[in-house]
């Protein structure tokens, strides 16, 4: 038997959820070694910013509240808009834990499940 159209839609959303998290991770876990450009930190921005506020309208979709409140923190911290300015020793804390929200919710957060 086939799997269904609702499975394979499941299946779909957590695979777009799950490369979205890894690759803010991946940026994230990036931000922790020196020497890196000013233009990076931008990107960054841009690109956390970006994919916490899509994984944070996911969490919406399916009701997930609690995942609303934590991606829309993180979207919110790195907001490229209305920057917030913290010093580097606070960043580097900020990055490691946003990104292991980020590698966590792959596992954690399952969309298509109520």
């Amino acid at each position: 038997m086939p799997p269904s159209k609702e499975t394979i839609e499941t299946y779909n959303q957590n695979k777009k959820k799950n490369i979205a998290a890894i690759i803010a991770s991946t940026f994230l876990f990036l931000a922790l070694f020196d020497g890196l450009p000013y233009g990076y930190f931008t990107l960054l921005r841009f690109v956390v910013f970006t994919l916490s506020s899509y994984i944070a309208w996911m969490a919406y979709q399916e009701k997930k509240e609690k995942w609303i409140w934590i991606f829309g923190s993180v979207a919110t911290l790195f907001n490229p808009f209305i920057v917030i300015y913290l010093n580097r020793e606070m960043w580097i804390v900020i990055d490691l834990i946003a990104g292991i929200l980020m590698i966590v919710s792959v596992w954690a957060l399952k969309l298509g499940r109520k």
